[in-house]
């Protein structure tokens, strides 16, 4: 780290570790922390000098510390990457860590606010621990606000009128509740990207992955309403930037920085395939393209949005399909059929498109028959690639209310690696956490058998296909019988019906 002293009148920062996250440190896939960059640009459109601790590509809070060293700001604002799906998580390591850098910035001196998920949940926390102003929901203009006040001429003024705040008030928490959301995002500006090492990404990625990967967003929020799904930052509104921006963004990012790839971080990419269909006309006109990878649903793959993704370079997309099993996606209220997961898989199979699926394990209500049509329906559409996962509930969700009754000691997961069911579901952890191994095994051994290109992860990558297959099908009926131990379900079924051709 340089340690050249640049003072700062604000330093913003973040607490995701990486190298905290066991699971995510190995996948080696580490974003600029775009929401706290967006930050440093609503400041700097005040006028003001800002620098940016990013903990991503840190060590630990010691770094953080350095920082503190190195910019001597008045005030700092830890405002977390809403945008990075492991913010929304709250995991426990990371929230220790905001916390140790709160003490860290009050010791040396500093006015502190901070700004996201957890804070939002759970703004006592960070009270507690020395932070003067936590930000609630969208923090931009109310960090902006807070920031003047504390700047001007009266700094020791009241912050309890500003919208979207919560304070201490005689030693208990005074909250207004969040503010509304902008519901135009390109006033943000672009993220600045000068305000952190470009390079130590690049390195990174080319070192683990052989190829470089930038991050960006067009959308905040999802207008959906999946029970499960914790919406603390944006709550039920979906506010897009216009195709224009983005598509310029595309370009400017590709031209600056060269990245080999795009990953866009919105919850839902696309909502209106008009929307895909200018977007694609921009970058199209340019002669830009850089391929990149999104989330969306599987009711939006429609023909218009098929042909605009591909035209403009979408190369890979994640779909909440979450179950096989309609009982379940309805009990999720995800409003999605399992024929429509099937249509967009193979849409996006004739477009070139990577299809990849989200799966949830662990639902309330979930049985063995509703887990053995997930693993069917895996293994008749073959997708790219899964990310699985299990049930969790996340305050503010009515899942959450739901389970709250049955909730564990273990309010959170300590890192994203930890697979602990929270509440008491149909089974104990160790069968979800052999699941999900057990899947992603299985379904190597499907596309290897149809000669397809296979997923990196698996843990039997490199031995011969018999083999793979004899140690794929001892790992189900290994699985099988921890789950009839558990339940006592018909011991010969899972056999049949997920190893049979």
């Amino acid at each position: 780290m340089d340690d050249t002293i640049t003072e700062s009148t604000v330093l913003l920062g973040h607490s995701y570790f990486l190298l905290l996250d066991p699971k995510q440190h190995a996948k080696m896939k580490p974003y600029p922390p775009l929401n706290t960059l967006h930050a440093a640009t609503v400041l700097r459109q005040e006028g003001l000098s800002v620098g940016v601790f990013d903990a991503m590509l840190a060590n630990d809070e010691s770094d953080f510390l350095a920082s503190l060293q190195q910019h001597r700001p008045k005030i700092v604002v830890l405002f977390e990457d809403n945008f990075n799906f492991l913010s929304k998580m709250c995991l426990t390591r990371m929230r220790e860590a905001a916390l140790t850098m709160i003490g860290m910035a009050r010791e040396a001196g500093c006015r502190v606010a901070v700004c996201g998920a957890d804070v939002t949940d759970h703004p006592e926390v960070y009270l507690e621990a020395g932070a003067e102003a936590c930000l609630l929901g969208e923090g931009e203009h109310t960090m902006r606000e807070v920031v003047s006040r504390w700047l001007s001429d009266d700094p020791q003024q009241s912050l309890a009128d500003i919208p979207g705040i919560a304070v201490l008030v005689d030693g208990e928490v005074s909250s207004n509740g969040r503010r509304a959301i902008e519901r135009h995002p390109d006033v943000f500006g672009l993220p600045a990207r000068d305000l952190i090492d470009m390079e130590a990404y690049r390195e990174a990625w080319v070192s683990a992955h052989g190829k470089f990967s930038l991050n960006l967003v067009s959308t905040r929020g999802c207008p959906y309403s999946c029970n499960w799904c914790a919406k603390p930052i944006w709550g039920q509104r979906y506010a897009m930037r216009s195709a224009t921006e983005v598509a310029d963004e595309v370009i400017h990012i590709a031209n600056d920085y060269q990245p080999d790839h795009l990953w866009f971080a919105d919850d839902i990419f696309g909502l209106r395939s008009d929307w895909l269909a200018a977007f694609a006309d921009r970058v199209e006109a340019a002669n830009v393209r850089v391929p990149f990878t999104m989330q969306s649903r599987v009711d939006l793959m429609n023909d218009q949005a098929l042909d605009a993704l591909a035209r403009s370079g979408c190369h890979e997309v994640w779909l909440g399909c979450e179950s096989g099993s309609q009982r379940i996606l309805d009990a999720m209220d995800k409003e999605i059929t399992v024929e429509q997961i099937r249509v967009a898989r193979h849409g996006l199979l004739e477009h070139g498109i990577r299809a990849c699926f989200f799966i949830q394990f662990g639902y309330p209500g979930e049985t063995w028959d509703d887990i053995e049509k997930t693993i069917a329906l895996v293994s008749e559409l073959m997708p790219d690639d899964i990310g699985v996962s299990v049930s969790y509930p996340l305050p503010g969700t009515r899942f959450h209310e739901m389970v709250k009754l049955e909730l564990d000691d273990q309010a959170n997961w300590e890192t994203s690696g930890d697979l602990a069911m929270m509440f008491h579901g149909t089974y104990p952890t160790e069968i979800y956490r052999e699941l999900h191994l057990s899947l992603h095994d299985l379904l190597d051994l499907k596309r290897r058998e149809a000669g397809l290109s296979r997923a990196q992860h698996t843990l039997l990558a490199d031995v011969p296909l018999e083999q793979q297959r004899e140690r794929v099908e001892q790992r189900w009926v290994a699985l099988r019988e921890r789950e009839v131990g558990a339940r006592n379900p018909n011991p010969t079924r899972l056999r049949i019906s997920v190893l049979s051709e």
